[in-house]
């Protein structure tokens, strides 16, 4: 008995219907791009609380593959047992409730899982796992289970599934390629990541319709467009007495501008715990570590600065500080999300008279520049979300290339308190490319290290300083000494910032200083 003899067992079963059913092309494109867009979106909204490194990615991409392969051995199984056009349409609805449910309980469990840092000394590794499994495994797992399950409804004869087949996970995986990019270039840039997940769960609603017979079924569509129109909540740690000037996503992070009663104001990045550029009414000068540039160049040479760098430039503390006391120097601005660069102006008053701001990458940006620099900045550390290649070997001998006879590279390190372990990297790595650094303890949880192509002499900031900031320099010329010993030199092919930063992290949870 041959095969085209006799009906198959699929052809056979009165419950497909009659033909392949139209709504399982488009059905399968949007479930794949919602796969992938949820990848995207996950990833994103998990690095305002553990950044966005390496080890992140690899959390919430092994999750996601795990979750699929679970449902793609499942969805086999329910496709044997119900293989009807109803029953895939449920499991889709059901996936885009769960996914609408995702921004409605990341803030709150997140900020519950960065707190765990403390009570369970756990570290980002684990904690980013456990969120992205509690948060999207188990809507993953549900679109996982629909590739097999519309194969099983799409193939009517044998004879055909190889092409029904191939076609099939075809759209699927151009369904993942435009998911990506939809994510990535438009959604999370123009609604946030929250509304990016609301996004695909209404559009994975709104595909599920039409094979479900339920008069209520409109509902869920509805309600996640309901959802849609409320605000995504506020990201990072309350100020007691601020007022939110400005809150938004970028294409790179979650950025928030805070005012204060007496008009300070602060930008604040990410989950809001650290302070990345701050104005103050009135003055040019902070309080924190961004005077400290202002004078230390003078460790290295007896004159300002005629022209200088700042990789990392933020909002632009620093730029218009110099822009104040030093009007004749060139300050080359390099920031890579420009829309911080636009804050600046807004709301830091961002201005100077040689002022150039770009938006760039930093270490792509100084090797495609011919200019030299009598000083460097380097101020692109934000913990936990330390780009590695400008903490290696290589970066610090490009930079000393684009420095001046008696140039200096200022490195701001931030860390925890107590925890000296990136900067003795920081230091080890640095002394590889020049031949004298010191170290500025600032504070608990900054140091800057001051690396000279020449001779460092601390002693004479004070003197050689404007007189507006001679105290400043006084007291910095007294926090001044050698770095920390002991660190490993990173390179370009080996750079593990990430643990390092980890580590650090589980240490201070834990209690050891």
């Amino acid at each position: 008995m041959t095969v085209t003899e006799h009906p198959s067992a699929l052809e056979a079963d009165p419950r497909r219907g009659a033909g392949r059913p139209r709504l399982l092309w488009p059905l399968v494109f949007v479930v794949g791009a919602a796969s992938l867009g949820a990848e995207i979106a996950a990833a994103r909204l998990l690095a305002p609380y553990f950044g966005a490194s390496t080890i992140i990615w690899a959390n919430t991409i092994a999750t996601v593959l795990v979750a699929l392969s679970a449902g793609y051995a499942i969805g086999g199984r329910l496709a044997d047992r119900r293989g009807d056009v109803g029953g895939l349409c449920v499991i889709v609805l059901l996936a885009a409730v769960l996914l609408a449910l995702v921004p409605v309980l990341a803030d709150p469990f997140l900020r519950l899982s960065v707190s765990a840092l403390g009570s369970l000394s756990v570290g980002g590794f684990l904690g980013s796992l456990v969120a992205v499994l509690v948060l999207v495994a188990v809507p993953v797992l549900l679109l996982g289970t629909v590739a097999p399950y519309a194969n099983r409804l799409a193939v009517e004869s044998v004879e055909h599934t190889g092409t029904v087949t191939g076609r099939l996970y075809a759209i699927s995986t151009a369904g993942s390629l435009v998911g990506t990019f939809l994510a990535a270039l438009l959604l999370i840039p123009v609604v946030g990541s929250h509304r990016t997940f609301l996004v695909f769960a209404l559009a994975l609603a709104l595909i599920a319709m039409p094979g479900l017979r339920s008069p209520w079924r409109w509902l869920v569509p509805l309600g996640i467009a309901g959802l849609l129109v409320l605000p995504p909540p506020a990201i990072g740690a309350a100020t007691p007495g601020a007022r939110i000037l400005f809150e938004g996503e970028t294409p790179y992070q979650y950025v928030r501008v805070v005012q204060l009663p007496d008009g300070t104001r602060w930008l604040q990045l990410n989950e809001g715990v650290a302070i990345h550029s701050l104005y103050r009414p009135g003055s040019y000068l902070t309080g924190g570590y961004w005077d400290d540039f202002l004078v230390l160049p003078f460790a290295g040479r007896s004159r300002p600065p005629a022209r200088v760098a700042i990789l990392g430039d933020a909002a632009g503390t620093i730029a218009r500080a110099y822009g104040h006391y030093y009007p004749d120097t060139r300050v080359d601005a390099v920031e890579l999300d420009g829309r911080l660069s636009a804050l600046g102006r807004r709301y830091f008053d961002l201005r100077g008279p040689r002022l150039h701001l770009y938006t760039a990458d930093a270490r792509p940006w100084l090797q495609a520049s011919h200019a030299r620099y009598d000083t460097i900045f380097v101020d692109a550390y934000r913990q936990p979300y330390i780009p590695f290649y400008l903490v290696t070997r290589e970066f610090f001998a490009l930079v000393r290339r684009h420095l001046t006879p008696g140039g200096t590279m200022l490195v701001n390190v931030g860390h925890l308190p107590g925890s000296d372990a990136l900067e003795k990297v920081v230091a080890a790595t640095v002394r590889t490319a020049f031949p004298s650094i010191l170290s500025d303890r600032v504070s608990a949880t900054n140091s800057i290290v001051v690396a000279g192509t020449g001779r460092l002499d601390a002693s004479r900031l004070p003197s050689l300083s404007p007189e507006p900031l001679r105290s400043l320099a006084i007291a910095v010329s007294r926090e001044m000494g050698n770095p920390p010993r002991g660190g490993s030199v990173y390179t370009d092919d080996r750079a593990p910032v990430e643990w390092l930063t980890d580590l650090s992290l589980l240490r201070y949870a834990g209690g050891a200083r």
